[in-house]
């Protein structure tokens, strides 16, 4: 099984079992965005946690397995036209210059790491319209001379 046909596989028991990210990841005792993005093909998965998922969502082993390849993280390189992610195109092109002028003030010249990285998604009920919480955790990577 590829990691396509995996992911259609995992949203349609998904479905099926009436239960959201947020339940499924606790029953997995995963971070949510974390199992997302695994069962979305974009992580994998250790074999105590691919399996549990599986248990969960009652598939079969070769479910597993495919959560447990590597991933090849890959995307078209369009800009993409889902509303929402097409948001965060907009707050980088925005504001990507400023989050790397302060990032280097901070710290020096390096990156945020996306791999020694966390991140999590919040709600706050606002009277103003209820507000979409994200922190993003990376790891500092200063740039080495040599």
């Amino acid at each position: 099984m590829n990691k396509d046909d995996m992911t259609i596989t995992i949203v349609e028991a998904k479905k099926k079992s009436g239960m959201g990210w947020e339940h499924i990841a606790e029953k997995v005792g995963l971070n949510p965005v974390f199992l997302t993005s695994a069962c979305l093909g974009m992580n994998s998965l250790k074999p105590e946690y691919a399996d549990k998922l599986c248990e969960v969502l009652s598939l079969t082993d070769d479910v597993s397995e495919a959560l447990q390849e590597f991933p090849h993280k890959s995307w078209d390189k369009i800009v993409p036209t889902d509303p929402v992610i097409y948001r965060f195109y907009e707050m980088v092109g925005v504001y990507g210059d400023t989050m790397k002028e302060i990032i280097h003030e901070k710290f020096g010249d390096g990156i945020m790491s996306a791999i020694d990285f966390s991140m999590d998604i919040g709600k706050e009920e606002n009277p103003a319209g209820d507000r979409v919480l994200i922190n993003l955790n990376g790891k500092f990577l200063p740039y080495k001379s040599w």
